[in-house]
């Protein structure tokens, strides 16, 4: 039954909260608590103690009674400022496959100098991840969240919890950011890599290793550049430093194409052509991908790879 009416509840609560772009401060209207399965039967016992005291008139059994009301009110009241005044920074995750976890890294900040124990993030219905947090420190507090489809993965509500000291209660609040992990698509396909064409450029200029054809003057260094090409000569009469460039007009050129893959529903041919730029970056090919209204030229490296993923993972997104 909790679960039915716990998502109206969870609307209820947070709408006048939006998405934010700052670290989340909670503060006590912020912070919810209510008594975990063991904290009811606590209660319980505490009722059933304190009829069996009232029935024998023992005043032993008053007196344990209420030792142990006191001892649930302290767990009450720390329960609630384990999150009170916590600062939840928005967190950020690197860029997942489709079927795997994104694990989204909040920064927890405890502005106070007594120490924090036993918090938790909570995703949904999955299991919290816990952390303890010093005092006046920070730590990092991962949060793995399943990436079922393409795109922007944006986690939505969080749940920021304790049960500190006992268990006896839970203390909770919701916070969302707008920050968002990319999901690429799923590497899937049986198709062989595109066969590699002559450069349709003409004479374009590239740089090339050993036995490249003819030189073909200089150019500005650029970070990333081989330390063999750079014109140390030239260099020693100008202040910029200089690489050399060679020509190539037979290099061919391997294209990633959209076209390539006939009447392929979408998502297969973005699964394919994702495996396609994982094979090219693994075998040291230079490629490009050709999309509908997208032309990425080719390259090489994990600058290239990056770029050809995204496009993948927004294609129609946008």
């Amino acid at each position: 039954m909790f679960k039915t009416w716990q998502p109206r509840f969870e609307a209820w609560v947070t709408r006048g909260q939006h998405p934010a772009h700052d670290p989340v401060r909670l503060e006590r209207r912020r912070i919810y608590i209510l008594p975990t399965r063991y904290g009811y039967a606590f209660a319980a016992l505490l009722f059933v103690l304190f009829l069996w005291s009232v029935n024998y008139s023992n005043s032993m059994g008053f007196a344990f009674t209420f030792l142990l009301v006191a001892v649930g009110h302290n767990s009450m009241w720390q329960a609630h400022d384990t999150l009170l005044g916590l600062i939840i920074h928005p967190g950020s995750a690197e860029p997942v496959f489709v079927g795997q976890e994104a694990r989204f890294q909040f920064r927890l900040e405890n502005p106070h100098p007594q120490p924090r124990y036993g918090i938790g993030l909570q995703w949904r219905d999955l299991l919290p991840s816990y952390v303890d947090v010093p005092a006046s420190s920070t730590v990092v507090a991962t949060l793995a969240i399943p990436a079922e489809r393409r795109g922007w993965l944006r986690p939505g509500r969080i749940k920021v919890l304790t049960r500190f000291p006992l268990g006896l209660l839970q203390s909770w609040s919701w916070v969302e950011f707008t920050s968002a992990g990319l999901v690429y698509p799923q590497p899937r396909g049986r198709r062989p890599l595109p066969t590699a064409l002559p450069s349709s450029s003409g004479g374009g200029l590239h740089e090339q290793g050993p036995g490249s054809d003819d030189y073909a003057g200089f150019r500005p260094y650029a970070p990333g550049d081989s330390p063999r090409r750079i014109a140390w000569k030239a260099a020693g009469r100008s202040e910029q430093l200089l690489v050399k460039r060679f020509t190539d007009q037979a290099r061919p050129e391997l294209w990633l194409d959209w076209a390539l893959l006939g009447d392929d529903p979408v998502e297969a041919r973005l699964a394919q052509l994702c495996q396609w730029v994982l094979k090219a970056e693994n075998e040291g090919r230079r490629y490009g991908l050709r999309l509908p209204g997208v032309t990425l030229p080719p390259g090489q490296g994990d600058s290239q790879r990056r770029r050809c993923l995204e496009a993948l993972a927004l294609f129609g997104t946008e």
